[in-house]
């Protein structure tokens, strides 16, 4: 069973780190190099497609560490388990805290009705990103080690 579980979360939390990380290293950078209508289209849409699933596959990503954590409970591949389980929170809290109050404006923006920094939030929101990519990449990296680990 913890070896299912192990290949499920891995599967899962990998792909999401797979999603995020194009759009930290592909997507974003493409939409802000655009003329500002298309920028602007680009990202609101972005944003309203993404802040719907994003939500369900960090918290699915997490839950599935957690299950992790207590089916390997004991064992060695528990430790690196809980570090992840622990990166994972601290993503989500991330998320919600900073970075869901950006998407969230940048979700209603148009080409017409945009504020005068819409570029400026938008960079603001790429940074944070990077740093949740990084804390996901490492902690899927965790989840991988349990896996091998099991």
């Amino acid at each position: 069973m913890s070896l299912v579980l192990a290949v499920l979360t891995t599967s899962v939390t990998g792909l999401m780190v797979g999603v995020e990380f194009a759009v930290a290293l592909v997507i974003n950078p493409i939409t802000l190099r655009l003329p500002v209508a298309g920028s602007i289209a680009a990202r609101s849409e972005g944003a309203r497609m993404l802040g719907r699933v994003m939500p369900f596959w960090y918290i699915g990503s997490l839950v599935l560490t957690a299950a992790l954590v207590v089916f390997t409970w004991g064992t060695a591949p528990a430790n690196t388990a809980m570090v992840a389980a622990a990166l994972l929170v601290i993503s989500v809290v991330m998320s919600v805290a900073l970075l869901v109050p950006i998407n969230n404006r940048s979700a209603m923006w148009t080409p017409d009705d945009h504020p005068a920094d819409w570029r400026e939030q938008q960079q603001r929101w790429d940074r944070l990103h990077y740093a949740r990519v990084a804390i996901i990449v490492a902690a899927f990296v965790l989840i991988a080690v349990t896996t091998a680990l099991l």
